[in-house]
């Protein structure tokens, strides 16, 4: 019980900002390619509340937790609502607009990184804060590469509809009603690991080779 409750302690706040950015993104690239959909319903907002959904974001991760040992984790937060047929170029703007919560993840991936460096320079060796750190990395890091992932109803899926040509975006869109349980079932097989790992590695890379020249100058 003490472990869960100190994992729970080191990931809350990373995993609160890593929703919140995410789905707050997804509501701003909306509004600003045309749609307001988001915007009318307060979706275009920081407040963790507004994004949070109680039974997918707290009970089904503690569920999971409890039940596998931590082996086996997964969540959701409250989708953002957005009407693709309002945007100003409906095809070409779905991919920003998917695009845009990933993106956040990538960024505030970075950011916990950055913080990880500070600390590192000031001298600050507590190891809750250095925990805390790291799980923001990890956190965004998964929640940016399961979201591309090339299936509807995940962002990297409507990148990949915005991407096709007409007849065959149409054909693939239609797989969308059976896309959560398609990722569900390559989950629990160990399958969306050969996507997961090599993204996030090179994702991984790319916030290294980011952070370089902070390091040399706060080192």
């Amino acid at each position: 019980m003490n472990e869960l409750i100190q994992t729970v302690a080191v990931y809350a706040l990373p995993v609160i900002f890593a929703i919140t950015l995410h789905e707050a993104a997804h509501a701003f690239a909306a509004k600003y390619f045309g749609d307001m959909t988001a915007y009318s319903q307060g979706r275009v907002s920081l407040n963790p509340l507004l994004h949070i959904d109680p039974f997918g974001t707290i009970v089904i991760p503690a569920v999971l937790y409890l039940a596998t040992g931590g082996a086996f984790l997964f969540g959701y937060a409250k989708p953002v609502p957005v009407n693709f047929s309002n945007l100003r170029h409906p095809k070409r703007d779905m991919a920003w607009v998917s695009l845009a919560g990933p993106a956040a993840n990538f960024l505030m991936a970075f950011l916990w990184l950055f913080f990880a460096l500070s600390l590192s320079s000031m001298g600050v060796d507590e190891d809750f804060f250095l925990r805390m750190a790291r799980a923001g990395v990890l956190t965004n890091l998964v929640m940016f590469a399961f979201n591309l992932f090339p299936i509807p109803p995940l962002d990297g899926g409507r990148i990949l509809v915005s991407l096709l040509p007409y007849k065959m975006a149409h054909k693939f869109a239609q797989i969308e009603p059976y896309g959560f349980f398609i990722v569900m079932g390559l989950v629990m097989l160990h399958v969306l690991q050969f996507w997961m790992a090599p993204v996030m590695f090179i994702a991984n890379l790319l916030l290294q080779l980011m952070i370089s020249p902070f390091s040399f100058l706060l080192g």
